[in-house]
């Protein structure tokens, strides 16, 4: 699968011939300045829930491209209210789509909207497909929960946030990846803002010194796992 980085928590996965977009945040990103969200393609949007720093640009990315948003069923009744009309509410639950099956799972955290109407609960997304499984966090805390994760489906990378003060850090990271048996791990929710900036050498350490790899890739870079 080709995993793109386009900053914060954003990021597009190619699996299954569609385009997997998930938690669109890149024009109120300073350091994804250089990336155009014009240019970019979906055939799906997955929301893990509502804040700003997840959804801000979800609206003119869905209506350009059409695609699905897929989330709490209060972010997507949200986002029917911005004029997005292809969207597939869920809860804490499984459904099949074209591309393979998402689960929603828990994550702790909170989630209220930009207008700040109520968010529904946040969650991690849990989606296997033909050519593998794998598993993202969104925006949490390190959860015993997280335990579940391996009966589900055995995971071939995982995207863990690892910037602490508002979810994980790297070292809540390294146990959440013993928790979901995963040792191939992509970090997101990082060096956005000064709460949540981070020494990337000291993070890779940290990983690898547990017998896991840890990939920063750069915004804008794509890389296969």
């Amino acid at each position: 699968m080709k995993f793109t980085f386009y900053g914060h928590a954003c990021f597009s996965i190619e699996v299954a011939g569609k385009k997997l977009l998930f938690d669109p945040f890149i024009t109120g990103n300073e350091l994804a300045k250089d990336i155009d969200i014009n240019t970019l393609e979906a055939d799906y949007i997955l929301l893990s829930h509502g804040h700003g720093d997840h959804i801000a640009d979800m609206a003119a990315i869905a209506k350009r491209t059409g695609a699905k948003v897929i989330g709490m069923v209060e972010v997507t009744d949200w986002a029917g209210k911005q004029g997005v009309e292809n969207v597939h509410p869920m809860n804490y639950g499984s459904f099949q789509f074209d591309f393979g099956e998402v689960r929603l799972v828990p994550a702790w955290h909170s989630s209220g909207l930009p207008d700040g109407s109520y968010g529904g609960n946040p969650a991690g997304i849990l989606i296997k497909t033909a050519e593998g499984n794998f598993y993202y966090a969104g925006d949490t805390c390190l959860s015993m929960e997280m335990q579940l994760i391996p009966r589900y489906a055995k995971l071939d990378f995982a995207i863990l946030p690892i910037g602490g003060n508002f979810t994980m850090n790297a070292e809540d990271a390294v146990i959440a990846a013993d928790f979901i048996q995963c040792k191939k791990i992509v970090g997101v929710h990082y060096d956005t803002f000064g709460y949540i900036k981070i020494d990337h050498e000291k993070a890779k350490e940290q990983f690898s010194s547990a017998g896991l790899d840890l990939k920063l890739p750069n915004i804008g870079e794509t890389i296969s796992l």
